[in-house]
């Protein structure tokens, strides 16, 4: 995830850089919510989570539905 997403970060020609991204993982280390966020994450989700919890992180990212 993390290689994918520094991957779309980095891409300037087909327009995909600025795609929203929310991760989500099993992995709750400061280390890896702190890379992730230094590679642009929008939003980041630890496993488990609720249908509310997955919810609120799309809002937070692309407006309430």
């Amino acid at each position: 995830g993390l290689d994918l997403l520094k991957n779309v970060r980095a891409d300037n020609d087909n327009g995909i850089k600025t795609t929203p991204f929310i991760m989500v993982t099993a992995e709750s280390k400061t280390e890896n919510v702190v890379a992730a966020k230094s590679a642009g994450v929008n939003n980041y989700i630890v496993k488990p989570f609720s249908a509310e919890t997955l919810k609120q992180k799309i809002a937070s990212v692309l407006g309430d539905f």
